[in-house]
């Protein structure tokens, strides 16, 4: 998860004109957090990645990028999305990773890329990555390294 979380970091690292939104689909445990923490050490940042379960939104700065890193778990309403002031951060350089974005339907940007991780055993994991739009397809040819 957190080889993939790094290609997904290297990839947002390449300049957009819009922002991105990844949703990161899985159950407890299925390795969210880890793939996100991957993106952060691929952006530069050196330390584990701060679960916003609690806080729903943490934000890492880079030169080209704003990443914000949701955890939408805690939501029992699709309407408690509206006072963390996403419309706010939607700027062309933002990029939002989004866990449990089925918790903010309706309420969340539409993802650009989806990543979905379906949890076997410790080490075994079947991760679906699907592209919603041009950008979501730009992302996975980066991550995949295909031209």
């Amino acid at each position: 998860m957190r080889a993939l979380g790094r290609a997904l970091g290297r990839a947002l690292l390449t300049p957009s004109t819009q922002a991105l939104v990844v949703a990161i689909k899985g159950e407890l445990g299925a390795g969210k957090t880890t793939l996100v923490g991957g993106v952060l050490n691929a952006i530069g940042f050196a330390g584990p990645a701060r679960s916003p379960t609690y806080t729903l939104v943490e934000s890492y700065e880079t030169p080209t990028r704003h990443i914000f890193h949701l955890d939408l778990y805690r939501l029992a309403d699709p309407q408690e999305v509206e006072p963390l002031g996403l419309r706010d951060l939607l700027t062309p350089d933002a990029a939002f990773l989004i866990e449990w974005p089925e918790r903010g339907a309706g309420q969340i940007p539409a993802a650009d890329l989806t990543i979905e991780i379906e949890y076997f055993e410790e080490e075994v994991r079947d991760v679906t990555l699907t592209a919603g739009d041009q950008s979501g397809e730009a992302l996975l040819r980066a991550i995949l390294n295909v031209e």
